[in-house]
């Protein structure tokens, strides 16, 4: 990691510099130490003579490339990460009990994940698509996962619809293609038969979805929440990112001039910002329901399609993040963070919920959790959750074996 940015790291940045190792000057090895002093030639049989199946190293090389690559995923395939920090701005106790939300002198370190929904890894980032802004809090008392969107609704009301939307959305099965882009048949023939689209259908048509750069989009959890405090007390609650630059975008031919040049343009100028000190921020906002006022709408609070209106229920600015480092490895960080909506501090004994936040429509987002647990073990097995970049930064114990118990220390 970059010595100029040592006044930016945190206790997940220290955590990750253990698995970081700069190999400059060093003698080049194997996997196993073995000294190597030539890794561009395999041993032959005779000068012109075949490659001889005694070569380990050739073995091991070819070993590791044959087996590098994971399956990329279904959905934000396209994605960008950094590392940063988040300060709540006064106690939110009187809401939850959950210790990052309580002290505004703690710094909790943070990692977002930027995405696009429809693009596979190799998309053009201007296309008009939905974007994915995830954000994972390293709190003291476990990860909490904010996963959601820049636009504030959702397609559907039932998860059961959710593979079905996909499968419109994604390329059309005969041509492969328009990619990452919605304007084709089969995603039309959803949208003309789910009426409970029209809402995101407004957003997605908006300029909302050819934003002029990560740091000047909004983000929002989507779902409806709920905050729990000490004495067991909830309120419903709304997740908000507001970009500090304000939310800016392109306008079409903008969008198709700059993609064709650049298709990388939004994470080119997402890296390049934080490496010359132009940091990304985002102060966070809670739009906040007590429970007692559930039904004093003329809609479903817990109803995805549906937004708050902010006139009746104000955002409340309680908080800031900054993204202030880069990631060192694309793949072993970005592409290995796998945040999941389902990740909570603080959980309780129960099953069925988590003491200091809960989701609160369970046709959509607890359906959602399953299906993200199963596609995050698919893509990087069972043991995801201890990939470095996903651990948390307390002290962890497994039950991995049956009747054994395995601690982890992570700091």
């Amino acid at each position: 990691m970059a010595k100029d940015q040592d006044r930016y790291w945190n206790d997940k940045d220290h955590q990750l510099d253990k698995f970081t190792q700069d190999n400059k000057g060093k003698e080049m090895s194997s996997n196993e130490g073995t000294k190597i002093s030539n890794d561009e030639n395999t041993l032959k049989a005779g000068l012109r003579g075949p490659t001889l199946h005694e070569d380990f190293l050739f073995q091991e090389k070819l070993a590791h490339f044959d087996r590098e690559r994971i399956p990329e995923r279904v959905v934000h395939a396209r994605g960008y990460g950094a590392h940063g920090e988040f300060q709540v701005y006064k106690s939110l106790a009187h809401l939850t009990k959950a210790s990052f939300l309580q002290d505004p002198n703690k710094i909790t370190p943070v990692f977002v994940r930027f995405s696009q929904v429809a693009g596979s890894r190799g998309a053009n980032e201007t296309n008009r698509d939905v974007r994915g802004f995830a954000t994972k809090f390293y709190t003291d008392e476990g990860n909490f996962d904010l996963v959601g969107n820049n636009i504030p609704v959702f397609f559907i009301q039932d998860s059961i619809k959710f593979p079905d939307l996909i499968h419109a959305v994604k390329p059309e099965p005969h041509t492969e293609f328009p990619q990452g882009q919605t304007a084709h048949d089969t995603f039309w023939d959803f949208i003309g038969s789910n009426t409970e689209s029209a809402h995101m259908m407004m957003w997605i048509m908006s300029d909302r979805t050819i934003p002029r750069s990560f740091r000047m989009m909004e983000g929002f959890g989507v779902h409806t929440f709920r905050l729990v405090n000490r004495e067991g007390t909830s309120h419903f609650v709304k997740f908000h990112w507001k970009p500090v630059l304000g939310a800016h975008s392109f306008i079409w031919d903008e969008a198709q001039k700059l993609g064709g040049a650049d298709p990388d343009f939004h994470r080119r100028d997402l890296y390049n910002n934080i490496e010359m000190g132009n940091f990304a921020e985002y102060v966070l906002g809670l739009q906040i329901i007590s429970e007692d006022d559930e039904f004093m709408f003329d809609f479903d609070i817990l109803d995805a399609t549906k937004l708050w209106p902010e006139e009746e229920v104000p955002v409340q600015i309680v908080g800031k993040m900054t993204l202030n480092r880069n990631v060192n490895n694309v793949f072993a960080e970005t592409e290995q963070s796998a945040l999941h909506p389902g990740r909570s501090c603080r959980a309780s004994t129960s099953q069925m919920t988590r003491s200091f936040m809960e989701e609160s429509f369970p046709m959509l987002i607890r359906n959602c959790i399953a299906s993200v647990q199963i596609i995050k073990s698919s893509r990087l097995t069972a043991l995801f959750a201890q990939s470095t970049i996903i651990n948390e930064t307390v002290k962890v114990v497994l039950q991995l074996t049956k009747g054994k118990w395995l601690t982890i220390t992570i700091i």
